[in-house]
């Protein structure tokens, strides 16, 4: 069980501790307090009832955790609950009874943990059984006036005081009904509004502790590289003296190959080197620069070939993103060539081939879509959820390059997804927003 789930399922455990206790109010009431409360005596025909929703809240109690992350069961059980209130108010004086406002509680619970359309389904329902119930007291009482009337016609005097008294009451009843609904209007829009509100408010601040952790842990691996950094630079001039003068002194051909390849090694250490210290640059001046899109693929496609000559890149722009333009800083190209190394590695390892897919077109009418696909054998599930936002522990490693790419597109205004495609393979999904002038 998540850490997330906590605290809903201490709300289920209290949600079912609640209709325990409204029970055995209900029994209470129809022990002890029918006088004191003018509650109509119940027939037999109630303790059934009673006797089946006792069932029914030992049952909710003991499995209260089927509900957790299920809306719809949890709003079967409200609507559970409206069930027994109305039948229990009907068999207890119906629209006279005192309590009858108790039908407003399975509305305030689902307003607050539903979605808007639960709330509106129990306030529908709960208006329906009291219009029913005001309905049948209209009823009765208009046929207890009628006797009346009929055994007090010969007496003039007394015969239109029934009447006034029924146009009372049909009014007071009325001005129940009214009341009730404007209550469960309010409980339905007003505390809707707010849960919902409070729901957006906790989401935001989850995201921002999750992405001040996140920040966190960049630093701590942004100090850790840069020390290391600093470290590699006196090691990679030395190796590319030695490389030079092996260049000198040996003229096997099998030999100058493997100095060739020494040369490339040491060339794309370089290389990254340095992209670190102009990245380390632009991050702490806070330089973002303007490119067009088709400038940006071709220097990333330049850097693909030059770092990883061995890469199949199928690179496919649409036209109307060519000419649109991204803020980027240094920390942008490592972060998409990161992404497409892993799918490198992944196609490679799967398929034996170093194939990736890179579709670049647009999300949104300002947002630059690039969907980066390879062909490997896919990423877990319950990895997809985590990797990039933490660090996560899996037979390829931590996921720190993904983690830190995702870090760079945040910085940019942009997001990354991840999704396993329908065929095989897994689809990087990097959204940036696109400036809104155009280029002539």
């Amino acid at each position: 069980m998540t850490n997330a789930s906590l605290p809903f399922n201490a709300s289920q455990q209290q949600l079912a501790l609640l209709r325990l206790v409204n029970w055995g109010l209900k029994i209470g009431l129809i022990l002890f307090a029918t006088d004191l409360f003018g509650l109509t005596t119940p027939p037999v025909t109630l303790s059934y009832v009673l006797i089946f929703e006792a069932c029914y809240v030992g049952f909710s109690y003991r499995f209260h955790r089927l509900s957790m992350n299920n809306n719809g069961l949890l709003f079967l059980t409200l609507l559970l609950d409206t069930l027994f209130w109305a039948t229990w108010l009907y068999f207890t004086g119906g629209a006279t009874n005192a309590f009858v406002s108790l039908l407003l509680l399975p509305i305030a619970i689902s307003a607050i943990t539903l979605p808007r359309w639960a709330p509106w389904c129990l306030t529908i329902v709960s208006t329906i059984f009291y219009t029913l119930m005001i309905v049948d007291i209209t009823e009765q009482n208009s046929g207890s006036i009628m006797d009346h009337d009929m055994s007090q016609m010969p007496m003039a005097a007394n015969h239109v005081m029934p009447a006034s008294h029924s146009m009372d009451m049909g009014s007071h009843y009325l001005g129940m009904w009214f009341n009730f609904v404007i209550s469960a209007l309010v409980l339905t829009v007003t505390v809707g509004f707010i849960a919902k509100r409070i729901r957006q408010k906790n989401a935001e601040l989850r995201y921002l502790r999750e992405a001040q952790l996140r920040q966190e842990k960049i630093l701590a691996l942004g100090t850790a590289s840069a020390q290391m950094a600093h470290q590699l630079a006196t090691p990679l001039a030395t190796l590319r003296l030695l490389t030079d003068e092996l260049v000198d002194t040996h003229h096997d051909a099998e030999q100058l190959e493997l100095i060739s390849e020494m040369q490339q090694a040491l060339n794309r250490c370089e290389v990254t080197l340095a992209d670190l210290r102009l990245a380390t640059e632009s991050i702490r001046e806070h330089k973002l620069t303007e490119q067009r899109v088709d400038k940006l693929v071709a220097t990333l496609t330049e850097q693909i070939s030059l770092l990883m000559p061995e890469a199949q890149l199928n690179i496919a722009i649409a036209p109307q993103v060519e000419s649109r333009i991204v803020m980027t800083d240094m920390s942008l190209l490592p972060a998409l060539m990161a992404l497409i190394q892993n799918g490198i590695q992944a196609s490679e390892d799967n398929q034996h081939q170093t194939r990736v897919d890179i579709n670049i077109g647009l999300s949104q009418p300002n947002q630059l879509s690039m969907t980066i696909r390879d062909y490997g054998v896919g990423i877990a599930t319950h990895l997809l959820q985590t990797l990039g936002s933490n660090m996560v522990k899996s037979p390829k490693g931590m996921g720190i390059a993904v983690l830190l790419s995702h870090t760079s597109f945040e910085r940019l205004g942009g997001k990354l997804y991840l999704k396993p495609h329908p065929e095989c393979g897994t689809e990087a999904i990097v959204t940036l927003p696109l400036s809104v002038q155009k280029t002539s």
